[in-house]
C-alpha cells in the first residue's frame, strides 16, 4: 500500500462531503465516493476503513469549523452586538457548507452522548463554554438590556440558525423552494437573526 498523502486524503474528504450531502449517511456508497474522488475503492478503504470512519472524519472537519464561532463569543474586544452578528454569520456560513451537521449531531448525541463527547468535543470545551457564558452575562449587564439568562440567549441563537438546515426538506416542500431559493432565504435570514436577537433583549 502507498504511504498516506494529505492531498489524497483531502480529495477523499471533499468527495465524501459531496456524496453525503447528496445521498445522506445511509444512502451514500463507498464506491460512489471513490468514483467522485477519482480513486479506486481499495485506496479509499486504505485511508478510511469504512463508511462510518469516513463520515466521522467529514463531520469532525466540519464540526471543528464551528468551534471558533463559540470562542468568538468570549472575545473581550467585541461589543455584544458584534458578537451576536459575527457568531450568527459565521455559524450559518459553516452550516451552508456542511448542512448535514445539525442532523448528524442530533442523531449521534441521542444515540450515544458519551461517544459523541469523546469523538468530537475538544478537551476543556465545557469549562471554556462556562467562561463564555460568564463573559456573555457580563456583556449583558453592561448593556441596557432586559434581564436574560445567557444560556437562553445562546440557545435562541443556535436554534434560529440550526432549524432551517435541520428541517430543510420540510421547509422546501411546504414553501415550494428550490435549492437556489433556499440559499437566498438563508442569506436574508443571516441578516434578520442578529436584529431579532438584539431587539429581544434591548430595553425599549
Amino acid at each position: 500500500m502507498p504511504s498516506r498523502d494529505l492531498s489524497t486524503e483531502q480529495k477523499i474528504l471533499s468527495a465524501a462531503r459531496k456524496v453525503f450531502l447528496l445521498r445522506g449517511m445511509h444512502g451514500a456508497r463507498m464506491q460512489e465516493i471513490a468514483d467522485t474522488a477519482g480513486i479506486n475503492k481499495a485506496l479509499l478503504h486504505y485511508y478510511f476503513r469504512n463508511k462510518n470512519r469516513l463520515f466521522e472524519a467529514v463531520f469532525r472537519e466540519g464540526f471543528q469549523r464551528l468551534l471558533p464561532k463559540f470562542e468568538l463569543m468570549g472575545s473581550p474586544d467585541l461589543p455584544l452586538s458584534g458578537k451576536v452578528e459575527q457568531f450568527v454569520h459565521g455559524y450559518m456560513d459553516v452550516l451552508m457548507d456542511n448542512p448535514f451537521l445539525p442532523g448528524f449531531v442530533l442523531h449521534e448525541i441521542n444515540q450515544d452522548p458519551d461517544k459523541f463527547e469523546k469523538l468530537f468535543m475538544p478537551k476543556g470545551a465545557v469549562s471554556r463554554n462556562k467562561k463564555f457564558m460568564q463573559q456573555l452575562a457580563d456583556d449583558i449587564k453592561k448593556k441596557s438590556t432586559v434581564p436574560v439568562d445567557p444560556r437562553q440567549l445562546m440557545v435562541n441563537m443556535l436554534s434560529l440558525c440550526i432549524f432551517p438546515f435541520a428541517a430543510k426538506p420540510m421547509i422546501c416542500k411546504m414553501m415550494g423552494m428550490s435549492d437556489k431559493e433556499f440559499k437566498q432565504f438563508i442569506a436574508i435570514r443571516k441578516q434578520l437573526i442578529p436584529s431579532m436577537i438584539l431587539q429581544s433583549i434591548n430595553r425599549q
